[in-house]
């Protein structure tokens, strides 16, 4: 703890000051609503006109070698890789003090590489994923409202409680602008579990659903339901690739049990089975009614 204390103690960061590694639209989202609270964002993004662009209305300037230690917050915004590539080759570089998150949608290899990067710095790494999201990518579909009343989940770094309060006391001001609804905690191997579900799955399903060759003739024919369903079926498909194969213990499973219970309806539907398809459909809606209940 004291050797922790003195290594802060020679902070070289500015009290506030952001730096966002890629600029797509997480990254855009975080940087474009930190500077509308008036703190001080520098960028970087590996397509570097991106980075141009945000420079004219959102930051300050570009991260680099010379501004990377000034950071009090950064925030690893880019793909998985990408993003651990990023730290492995700028750790020294981070200020004393300084805190390291991500936003990555899987924590388990994030908080694995990253954890260990970290190891002997006198900066904190702390795994993150913010809930929130469109089916757009790219800082041009970014928003400063984007996380507006959405969870954010923290995957605390290993340190002593007191160690742990103060650095998540101090992530929940520094994010202050975002507006997160909430702060979840969680371990690494629960994130990847839950998320599996309630995002991965979705987007498998969504993309596969949109396959039918009846999706081209629908204009006319759908409303709510087909927009609600076919809504993440849009997606960057390097980006979910990545994240699905990071993940693909989890997405597998789930996407396993899917398999099993639509085989379970078209088996009722094929045999004109009109009291199994009910169960099934009322054990459906009851589920459902109890989950949204918890």
């Amino acid at each position: 703890m004291a050797e922790k204390d003195q290594r802060a103690s020679s902070s070289t960061f500015v009290p506030d000051r952001v730096g966002v590694v890629g600029l797509g639209l997480m990254g855009g989202s975080f940087a474009k609503a930190l500077a509308a609270a008036g703190r001080e964002v520098y960028g970087w993004n590996r397509t570097h006109s991106v980075t141009e662009m945000a420079e004219i209305e959102t930051i300050a300037g570009e991260l680099t070698d010379k501004t990377i230690p000034t950071c009090e917050l950064i925030i690893l915004a880019g793909y998985p890789q990408v993003s651990i590539d990023w730290l492995g080759e700028m750790a020294n570089l981070i200020s004393p003090g300084a805190i390291v998150i991500d936003t990555v949608g899987v924590k388990r290899i994030i908080c694995e590489r990253c954890g260990k990067i970290s190891e002997g710095q006198p900066w904190t790494f702390v795994g993150c994923h913010p809930m929130a999201g469109t089916q757009y990518s790219g800082f041009a579909h970014a928003r400063a409202n984007m996380f507006h009343n959405a969870p954010m989940v923290v995957v605390p770094p290993q340190m002593d409680d007191f160690e742990r309060v103060a650095i998540l006391e101090r992530l929940k001001h520094l994010l202050e602008p975002c507006g997160f609804g909430s702060f979840t905690l969680s371990t690494a191997e629960n994130h990847d579990r839950m998320i599996a579900y309630t995002s991965q799955l979705a987007h498998v399903v969504s993309n596969a659903y949109v396959k039918s060759p009846t999706a081209q003739e629908h204009k006319g024919f759908s409303a709510g339901s087909y927009k609600d369903l076919t809504r993440v079926a849009r997606l960057n498909a390097p980006m979910w690739t990545e994240l699905f194969l990071d993940n693909a213990d989890n997405l597998s499973r789930e996407v396993g049990t899917i398999i099993e219970n639509l085989q379970a309806y078209k088996d009722a539907i094929d045999a004109r089975d009109a009291d199994k398809l009910e169960t099934l459909l009322a054990e459906g809606d009851r589920l459902k009614r109890e989950a949204e209940a918890r």
